[in-house]
């Protein structure tokens, strides 16, 4: 039967009038929340004083608010997008799916919108008509600020649904799909909470234990699946991620800024964001190695070169070589500094800290050089006496007592402390790196075995300049090696840990001698509190939140690791990772058929086997939501180049406009008129121009926030409406991942691609 579209257009302005009094509701409960919260966070900050116990309810009291603050803050847009509707004729009304739960306290919690994430909501993204799992119609409900501007329905009762005559249903939630699919892009990536598709949401509730690779080609949704599994993950295992958290590994800062939205609007604020290069907390690396030294410092190899690095700095003395002290000149034998540098090392602790094992064994040999020195020359000066016959004749003159000040004595010159750091110095990872790369003669004793010449002199560079992110696991590497002598915080912890509890015996007892406890009825403190207990009470927490505290320390274990480009990161990357999260929870996404790196991975086995073995699993991404099907039959030819085997993920739509493509002996010549044609074209949205290294400079454009000039390394992950390569032949001889290049290069587009060649149209097998 058919519907008069009058009637139709009728029916949908009523069906939007029902849903927008519903999403007023909502978002009247929303505002209602919020001033609860702003209220309590507000009366919270304005106590106090107090005791230390009362100060730490406080500030943990206003943490609780402020983050629950900013999450209800976070869903502003977009606030309810989805409804159930079940088969059950007995089911109390309809369900609504949003970003956050919101319940009716005055209803026994009644759920007036369902988080996305709870498994109540998940028939949303799953249901089907072959399988509606109880639902009869899944809608759509789109919004704008706070108006509802349409609502799309799906009909999963088959009878009914042949009754409208839709035999084939496609997609769950198709027509939102494309929505969101052609909508212009404005430089920030947006979640996908409305349209999750299947083999998504499957992946994004995956479990949270072990490590969970996903495998997907350009356009499949990795990067937002890895974001919504991070949300989903911390709603569901709260208590365990809430103590450790969760962090995102990035390839780039220009791809943490495009995602930097995505989770505040999915309600979590509390997740790390950061590259690899982040991850040594007073280090930004802000300069950039060659393609051959970047390589050199990926490899595995680089372990055996810092390990020997940091043995080159426990060093013997020469023959004959001496040290001033006040009185005297000692000498530095090299077979007793042997003996003890053996000593030391037998320890197997990090060089810090088998440090003082050194400093110890030769502050006691010289101090009984010393000694035996003074002993002789006191002997020298006396006169011959008698002994008598219960005297000792090769007694010592000096007792154990005129030892230990002696070796006090040495242990405060300058002479003495100067000898033992040129043996054994005490190193940071900071100093010992740029040490090592510095000098041509500690690189050659250090890496001589394991490196070439060339490869050694890439490596070399001028003291004093700015670190690079393949700097950073060697930093992290040196500091496993080093290890931290924290002997003397140590023991500013104690003392004032001593202080807490002297404090605490003093507060308990002024509480004991009250006299309103002073009846034997009533249990006195001390009977349940004693005074060490009472002081850890009083010890006021740090008012940093858990991703605060991580970026601060390097020895902060994660709860759950997600990596997004994990196929860039080198074998030195995974080791740095790897500390961060030994319990192998981890979320890995990637494509080892868009590789850049050199360093970088060609199979997943090859990056995880050190560490996991084959215990990993490994989900696939099929379905291609960015690149229309036009495009991607122009990329095809060079996937192929690069795996013959390589299946191209299915695109989901068309546009109708094939990729174009010229020569130009000089590209730079006419690219002014082409983006500016380009940008017209796609009426608000963006534009990226791609080159080769070697020509960026020449390109006659500046970027702006529509506009984005580029290599392909810095254009990972992210997404524009049209993409205009320039010079493909040359972005393939750059580098020896120059085909993977290309690919990512040419899979960057919504919408438009364009081609300017310098040479032959044919490249790589596609044009």
């Amino acid at each position: 039967m058919s519907v008069s579209p009058n009637r139709a257009n009728t029916e949908t302005e009523t069906e939007i009038a029902i849903e927008q009094e519903y999403v007023c509701a909502l978002y009247d409960k929303l505002d209602t929340e919020r001033e609860v919260a702003q209220r309590r966070l507000t009366d919270t900050l304005r106590q106090s004083g107090g005791l230390p116990q009362a100060r730490t309810e406080r500030d943990a009291s206003a943490r609780l608010h402020s983050e629950r603050l900013a999450q209800l803050g976070a869903v502003e847009q977009g606030l309810c997008f989805g409804r159930l509707d079940f088969l059950d004729p007995d089911r109390d009304g309809p369900a609504y799916i949003g970003r956050l739960g919101l319940f009716d306290e005055g209803d026994d919690y009644r759920p007036l919108l369902l988080d996305w994430r709870a498994p109540a909501s998940r028939p949303f993204y799953l249901a089907t008509a072959a399988s509606p799992d109880g639902v009869r119609r899944r809608r759509h409900i789109r919004t704008l600020t706070r108006k509802v501007v349409g609502i799309d329905d799906e009909v999963l009762d088959l009878t009914e649904a042949e009754d409208r005559g839709r035999s084939e249903l496609g997609l769950a939630g198709e027509a939102a799909l494309m929505a969101a699919l052609t909508k212009r892009r404005t430089g920030e990536m947006g979640d996908i909470v409305s349209t999750i598709q299947a083999e998504q949401d499957r992946i994004i509730r995956d479990g949270l234990n072990g490590v969970l690779v996903v495998q997907g080609g350009p356009g499949t949704g990795k990067t937002a699946v890895a974001l919504h599994r991070a949300a989903f993950l911390l709603y569901t295992y709260r208590e365990q991620l809430d103590r450790r958290g969760v962090l995102v590994i990035g390839p780039n800062d220009t791809f943490l800024r495009y995602i930097g939205q995505v989770l505040p609007s999915l309600g979590e604020t509390g997740v790390v964001l950061t590259t690899v290069g982040g991850l040594f907390p007073g280090v930004e690396p802000t300069s950039a190695d060659s393609r051959l030294a970047a390589e050199v410092k990926g490899r595995i190899t680089m372990v055996d070169v810092l390990t020997q690095a940091v043995a080159d700095r426990q060093v013997l003395p020469e023959p004959g070589t001496q040290v001033e002290v006040e009185r005297d000149t000692l000498d530095l034998d090299p077979e007793v500094c042997a003996r003890i540098r053996d000593r030391a090392r037998a320890t197997r602790r990090p060089h810090n800290l088998a440090r003082p094992v050194f400093v110890d064994g030769l502050l006691d040999a010289l101090a009984e050089q010393a000694a035996l020195k003074l002993e002789s020359s006191v002997l020298d000066g006396l006169p011959d006496i008698p002994v008598s016959g219960d005297e000792d004749p090769d007694a010592p003159v000096l007792d154990p007592g005129d030892v230990a000040e002696i070796r006090a004595e040495l242990a405060a010159d300058p002479n003495v402390r100067a000898a033992i750091d040129a043996l054994w110095p005490a190193l940071t990872p900071q100093r010992a790196l740029a040490d090592l790369l510095s000098s041509p003669e500690r690189l050659h004793s250090a890496a001589a075995r394991w490196l070439t010449a060339e490869e050694r002199a890439a490596l070399v560079r001028e003291r004093g300049r700015a670190w690079t992110p393949a700097d950073v696991p060697l930093l992290d590497e040196l500091a496993e090696l080093l290890g931290e002598d924290d002997r003397q915080k140590q023991a500013t912890r104690a003392r004032r840990e001593r202080e807490q509890r002297a404090y605490a015996e003093g507060v308990l007892h002024i509480m004991d001698q009250d006299d309103e406890l002073a009846d034997e009825e009533i249990l006195r403190v001390g009977d349940i509190l004693d005074a060490e207990l009472f002081a850890e009470r009083q010890q006021r927490r740090s008012e940093l939140t858990v991703a605060q505290r991580a970026v601060r320390d390097r020895k902060w274990t994660f709860g759950h690791v997600i990596v997004d480009e994990a196929q860039e990161l080198s074998a030195m990357d995974w080791r740095t990772l790897m500390r961060r999260c030994p319990s192998r929870s981890m979320t890995l996404v990637g494509d080892v058929a868009q590789t850049g790196s050199a360093a970088g991975s060609t199979s997943w086995s090859q990056a995880l086997s050190p560490y996991v073995e084959d215990r990993f699993r490994v989900a696939e991404l099929t379905v291609n939501y960015r690149t229309p099907a036009e495009i991607m039959d122009f990329a095809a030819g060079v996937l192929h180049k690069v795996d013959s085997d390589a299946e191209v993920p299915v695109s989901v739509r068309s546009t109708g406009v094939e990729p174009w493509h010229r020569t130009e002996a000089d590209p730079a010549a006419g690219l002014r008129s082409i983006v500016d044609r380009e940008l017209a074209e796609v009426d608000g949205g963006t534009v990226a121009v791609l080159s080769p290294a070697g020509r960026l400079g020449e390109l006659p454009l500046t970027p702006d926030e529509r506009l984005t000039v580029s290599t392909v390394e810095r254009v990972k992950g992210l997404e524009f409406d049209a993409v205009v390569v320039v010079a493909p032949d040359e972005i393939v001889a750059e580098s020896p991942q120059g085909l993977n290049d290309l690919y990512v290069a040419l899979t960057r587009a919504t919408q438009r691609l364009g081609v300017v060649h310098t040479g032959a149209d044919e490249f790589g097998g596609a044009g």
